[in-house]
């Protein structure tokens, strides 16, 4: 850029609107100003929407809604409303399906409403994405020992107490589990119930 020097008197002083009055584009009129300032803003603007709605700015806002789900969902369970609990976290289920806690607390809401099935379903997601987790194998055993499959339990308690052997609430249900099983045997060898083989986990507070 070439600077054309201009002729000053002492008695002009420069104006901040003419500093720039001698560069090249100078001639340039104001509606030319005011398009090239327009298509200046519009590109920007252009640029801001593509950004926004790039891959990883969508899929931060589905983490955040699926940590807002969880949370009210989290809410909601602990105040006994585990039906709309439930919905929470099939919405946030949906945003990320390989989430093995939703699938957990999930399983232990079905539990409390009584859908065993569902339960055990959703406690076996949970360690087939988690499989180092303990508190996901305790789940599945409980799903599979209200279920009344005592024996699945067991192993199930098993693995949890390979992953964490100092857990309490394992070592305390796999006994109870111990029990049905024994309790069973003991029903088929007097013959009382050859085909007794399902048990609910509150069976163990009638023993």
């Amino acid at each position: 850029m070439e600077w054309k020097k201009k002729k000053t008197t002492k008695s002009n002083k420069r104006l901040l609107s003419t500093v720039y009055q001698n560069l090249p584009f100078d001639n340039q009129n104001e509606e030319e100003v005011f398009i090239t300032t327009q298509r200046g803003n519009t590109e920007q603007q252009n640029k801001t929407l593509e950004s926004s709605s790039s891959p990883s700015s969508l899929q931060n806002l589905d983490l955040h809604l699926v940590q807002v789900f969880q949370t009210e969902g989290n809410k909601l369970a602990e105040n006994g409303r585990y039906k709309e609990a439930l919905g929470k976290w099939e919405a946030a289920l949906t945003l990320v399906p390989d989430r093995a806690v939703l699938h957990e607390q999930k399983a232990q809401v079905l539990l409390e409403i009584g859908d065993s099935w569902n339960a055990l379903k959703a406690a076996t997601r949970a360690t087939e994405l988690e499989p180092s987790w303990a508190e996901a194998w305790i789940t599945l055993a409980r799903t599979q020992l209200n279920y009344g499959e005592p024996d699945a339990s067991i192993e199930s308690f098993d693995r949890a107490l390979a992953i964490k052997p100092d857990s309490k609430e394992a070592q305390g249900d796999r006994q109870t589990a111990m029990h049905l099983v024994k309790r069973r045997k003991q029903l088929h060898l007097s013959g009382l119930s050859a085909t007794e083989n399902r048990y609910s986990v509150g069976d163990r507070q009638n023993s």
